[in-house]
């Protein structure tokens, strides 16, 4: 299972050359030897041979040698093979994809844990790269770059203006270990440009965001993704909580989580379950038989109570691991509806570089449910967040949606559905902020102005302690109003009348995007974390005397406890 996943275009005027096209990617792709890069199912191809008389071995060669040699006009080969393959692929299911050899090395980053580049975090601020602060340990912090250094060349290229959005910038910076690159760097008080020569390394781009604690006995983990690191991460992370906090309780956050690799989600529940060979999750496809994955009962570490946070952004290998913890009563899941994404792919390369990325199995949770939404009309699925919002589900827990004659069961008997993701066993509704026009065209210049009053008054926030930050400070109107006037000069007219609504939720914003600069990460997290109503909802539940018949569920308007 990879992540992130995309919905291809589709496109219904193909020309005779894309048609020709069109037929010799089927024959590359069955006459190609596949590789998997990381092999979640092993597929076997019977009757190959009986599949490429079936295409004509041969003359699909021989019509794009007709192609070339004598159509009309010059046609761009690649350019058409490429557009050919995603019309071929847009064809099968929304998760299936193609991807060219760069569009490939990016995604490979965010699935292996690493990419090679400078080390560096920073933002575009009034047109010029910013470093916000080096990468620990990094080569950038190896040869003196520091916070607020504007990198204003790279390669004697000058990079400031318009003209070089983030992904620019990032493609230049990075490149192969051990090679190198020269950053030009105009420093806070000086006017001579400082020169650098760094050489590229391979920098960890971690899965688990924080792990600490959210009261005496509770811990905490977020994961943004399942890459290949993510379950050392995780077990790092655990390790710290438990014997240094002695952490009892756990909540697992897979907010906005778009998945990853399967394997890494199944090892992870296999440390949540004592019990050995327990089904967590089971894979099957039409040419792939059932694969289960089952607990070892080789636990590190005890953990009590568990509490998965998930919303509509919680897909693939999150709801894999949400799915389990709820079929098997292990624990309660707290937020609104996941993604519903219940396909397994598989990733093949081929010979140029590019990759094929194809369904191969649909998964299901412990009691046998698929929670896979119907992708039979492409618009709908893609625009299911839209329709959640118009339906008023992502505010009210009575208006979510289930497939009735998807019923299934849990360990203890609850009633749990398929057919459209994870529904919590505890809803909590979104801000329905988050869905103002008005808010987002606010909300971009939340990070710039932050950076900017931080740099201004860094002497006086620095003197504040975490504990202090969270009780004490706030965001006042005087401040709001620089902001106000920040974004004014960007263009954002004011809006009296809507500014009452978004006013208070952006002020928290100013809040959390100044403690990232003063603080490190986890007291960073612990200034986001003291205003999540999720959080609280999960302490809640743990704090009760049986977390599990804590709260009814009334899904479907099925009441019942658990």
């Amino acid at each position: 299972m990879v992540q992130p996943d995309s919905t291809p275009t589709k496109s219904y005027q193909i020309w005779l050359p894309l048609l020709l096209s069109l037929m010799m990617v089927i024959g590359m792709i069955i006459g190609t030897k596949l590789r998997p890069s990381e092999p979640t199912t092993k597929i076997v191809i019977e009757n190959d041979d009986a599949i490429s008389k079936q295409i004509g071995e041969g003359r699909i060669e021989e019509l794009i040698r007709y192609i070339e040699a004598k159509y009309v006009d010059e046609v761009e080969s690649d350019k058409m093979i490429e557009e050919a393959i995603k019309t071929l692929i847009g064809e099968l299911d929304p998760h299936s994809n193609y991807l060219t050899a760069d569009e490939l090395v990016e995604v490979n980053e965010q699935l292996q844990g690493n990419f090679h580049g400078i080390g560096v975090e920073f933002m575009m601020l009034d047109d010029t790269i910013v470093v916000i602060k080096p990468i620990k340990d990094g080569p950038s912090e190896a040869v003196g770059i520091i916070e607020g250094d504007r990198i204003v060349e790279i390669n004697d290229t000058i990079v400031t203006g318009d003209v070089y959005e983030i992904s620019k910038v990032m493609q230049m910076l990075r490149g192969e270990v051990g090679s190198k690159v020269k950053v030009g760097v105009l420093r806070v008080g000086e006017q001579d440009i400082r020169e650098f020569e760094i050489s590229r390394a391979e920098i960890p781009v971690y899965s688990v965001d924080v792990a600490n604690m959210l009261d005496e006995s509770t811990g905490y983990i977020k994961l943004n993704r399942f890459s290949a690191t993510t379950y050392n991460e995780f077990m790092k992370g655990l390790e710290r909580l438990v014997e240094e906090h002695q952490m009892t309780d756990l909540v697992i956050d897979l907010r906005q989580n778009p998945g990853g690799y399967l394997q890494e989600a199944t090892k992870i529940l296999s440390q949540l379950f004592k019990e050995k060979d327990q089904l967590l999750v089971y894979t099957e496809g039409r040419a792939v038989h059932r694969n289960d994955y089952e607990s070892t009962g080789q636990n590190f570490f005890d953990v009590n109570n568990i509490v998965v946070l998930i919303d509509e952004g919680s897909a693939s290998a999150s709801e894999i691991l949400a799915g389990a913890i709820q079929d098997l009563d292990r624990g309660v899941v707290i937020g609104r509806r996941s993604f519903g994404k219940g396909l397994v792919q598989d990733q093949y390369l081929l010979k140029d570089g590019s990759a094929l990325r194809l369904t191969v199995a649909r998964y299901y949770t412990p009691s046998g449910r698929s929670i896979q939404r119907s992708y039979d009309d492409d618009a709908v699925y893609r625009d299911d967040l839209e329709a959640r919002y118009n339906s008023g589900e992502l505010v009210d827990e009575s208006k979510v949606t289930v497939v009735d004659s998807l019923v299934f069961k849990t360990k203890n008997g609850r009633l749990v559905y398929g057919g459209g993701g994870i529904a919590p066993d505890i809803f909590v509704p979104i801000d329905t902020v988050l869905f103002n026009d008005y808010y987002h065209e606010l909300q971009q210049y939340v990070s710039t102005f932050s950076y900017k009053y931080y740099q201004k008054n860094k002497s006086i926030l620095k003197k504040n302690t975490i504990d202090d930050f969270i009780k004490n400070f706030e965001v006042s109107d005087t401040i709001f109003e620089e902001f106000l006037d920040y974004a004014e000069k960007k263009d954002i007219n004011r809006k009296p009348k809507e500014l009452d609504l978004v006013k208070d939720v952006l002020k928290e914003d100013i809040k959390t995007r100044l403690a990232k600069h003063i603080f490190n990460e986890n007291n960073y997290f612990r200034v986001v974390q003291s205003d999540d109503e999720m959080i609280r909802e999960a302490l809640k539940a743990l704090n009760s005397p049986n977390p599990l018949v804590s709260k009814k569920n009334s899904v479907g308007n099925n009441e019942q406890e658990f």
